[in-house]
C-alpha cells in the first residue's frame, strides 16, 4: 500500500524531533570552553556528528514538502493560493530568523541577515517551487545541475581581488559575494564570510531535493519492506559518491560543498530508513515519545529555545565581589560545575536545557497545540 496523501509519517516526525533535539544540544553547552569534540562543528573541511544536524533538517523539509504539497500538483488545485502560502510561510520563518539575529537592539545597520532560519526559509521556498513545477523524472537532473554548477563556480571562477579560485574561508567566491551584497550583515564571528551565505544556499536546495525524491519514493505503491531496502541502498550510494567527490571538492559544511550534500543526504536517507523500518514497519514505538513531541513543534521550540538562550547571556548579575556575569554563567557555575568535571558539567547543562524544553512543548502536545509557522 502507498502512503495516502494526507497521512502523517510518524517516523518523519520522530526524525525531525531527534534533529531539533540535536540542534538544541549542540547550541547550548554550559561553556563553549568545555565541549566534547563530536558536539562541535569541524573547523573547516571534514564532518562531525554536529555537521549532520542542519542538512538532516533540510532533507526533512524536502520529504515533508512532498507530503504536504502533493495535492497542489493537480491542475485544479495548482493556483495562486499555494504560492501565497509558500511566500507567507517562507517570509514568516525568515523574519523569525531576523528577530533572533537582532534581538534585543535591532540595529539594522549590523543585523545578521543570513542564518539558520533564513536558510530554511529560502530553501523551503525554492524547493517547493521546484516540486510544484518540475516533473518527478527531471528532479535528478535539477539536483545534479545545482551541484555541478556550484562545483564549477567555486573551483573554476577566479575570485575578484584574490585571483585564483580557492576554498579558503575568507577568500572563496561565496565569501566575496557575501561581502559584496551583505557587507556588515554577516556572521559576527567572522565578519568576512557567512556559513549560511548566499551562494552556498544553492547546493543547500539540493539537500532538500534529495528529501523530495525520498518523499516520492515513500508515497509510491511499493511495499514498506521494499521501500526500506532501497532507501538503505540509495543512501549508501549517495554517501559513497559524496566521499569520492571529497577528493576534488572537500566535504565542508560552511561551504555546503556538493560532496557534503551527497554525503550528508545519504546519511539522512539511511537514518530515515532506520526510523521508518523500526516505527512504521516493525511498529516498535516504545521509545519515540520525547522525539515525537519535539518533532511536532520543531520550528517553535527551536525559536523559543534560541531566544531564551540569548536572554540567559544578556541578563547580567553582579556578585558580592562586584564582578558582573551572565545569568547563564551563574547557573552553570553554581549548579553544574560543583557536581561534575567542567566538560561533563557543560554537557549536563545542555541535557538539562533539552529536558526543560521537552516539558514546555509537552504541555503544548498534551493540549494538541501544534503551532504551524
Amino acid at each position: 500500500m502507498s502512503e495516502t496523501k494526507n497521512e502523517r509519517l510518524l517516523s518523519l516526525d520522530v526524525f525531525r524531533g531527534i534533529t531539533i533535539l540535536g540542534m538544541i544540544l549542540v547550541n547550548n553547552p554550559g561553556s563553549w570552553s568545555d565541549v566534547y569534540s563530536p558536539l562541535l562543528h569541524a573547523k573547516w573541511n571534514g564532518c562531525t556528528p554536529t555537521d549532520l544536524i542542519f542538512p538532516f533538517f533540510l532533507f526533512i523539509v524536502g520529504v515533508a514538502t512532498t507530503f504536504s504539497l502533493s495535492k497542489y500538483r493537480s491542475s485544479e488545485n495548482h493556483n495562486k493560493d499555494v504560492y501565497f502560502r509558500l511566500i507567507r510561510r517562507s517570509l514568516t520563518i525568515f523574519l523569525l530568523g531576523l528577530f533572533l539575529s537582532g534581538f534585543p537592539n535591532f540595529d539594522l545597520s549590523t543585523i545578521r541577515i543570513p542564518g539558520v532560519l533564513a536558510r530554511i526559509a529560502v530553501v523551503y521556498f525554492f524547493t517547493s517551487l521546484i516540486f510544484l513545477n518540475v516533473r518527478k523524472e527531471n528532479l535528478v537532473f535539477v539536483l545534479s545541475s545545482l551541484l555541478l554548477i556550484y562545483w564549477g563556480l567555486m573551483t573554476l571562477v577566479p575570485v575578484p581581488g584574490f585571483g585564483e579560485p580557492n576554498l579558503e574561508p575568507a577568500t572563496n567566491l561565496g565569501a566575496w559575494l557575501d561581502r559584496l551584497l551583505l557587507d556588515g550583515h554577516l556572521w559576527s564571528a567572522s565578519k568576512t564570510w557567512d556559513p549560511e551565505g548566499i551562494l552556498s544556499t544553492v547546493p543547500a536546495i539540493g539537500t532538500a531535493l534529495i528529501g523530495i525524491l525520498t518523499g516520492y519514493w515513500l508515497k509510491s505503491d511499493n511495499d514498506k519492506t521494499t521501500k526500506t531496502v532501497w532507501m538503505f541502498f540509495y543512501g549508501s550510494v549517495l554517501m559513497a559518491l559524496g566521499y569520492a567527490w571529497d577528493f576534488w571538492f572537500p566535504i565542508n559544511k560552511s561551504l555546503w560543498t556538493s560532496s557534503y550534500v551527497l554525503f550528508t543526504g545519504g546519511l539522512a536517507l539511511i537514518f530515515l530508513a532506520f526510523c521508518y523500518w523500526l516505527i512504521d514497519v516493525q511498529d516498535k514505538k516504545f521509545w519515540i515519545k520525547p522525539f515525537h513531541i519535539y518533532g511536532t513543534n520543531a520550528i517553535t521550540v527551536f525559536f523559543l529555545s534560541s531566544l531564551v538562550a540569548k536572554l540567559l547571556y544578556l541578563i547580567k548579575i553582579t556578585g558580592e565581589d562586584g564582578v558582573t556575569v551572565s545569568l547563564k554563567s551563574v547557573i552553570f557555575n553554581n549548579v553544574f560545575l560543583p557536581i561534575a568535571s567542567p566538560i561533563n558539567a557543560s554537557l549536563l547543562f545542555a541535557i538539562s536545557y533539552i529536558l526543560i524544553w521537552l516539558f514546555v512543548i509537552w504541555l503544548l502536545y498534551r493540549k494538541q497545540i501544534f503551532i504551524k509557522v
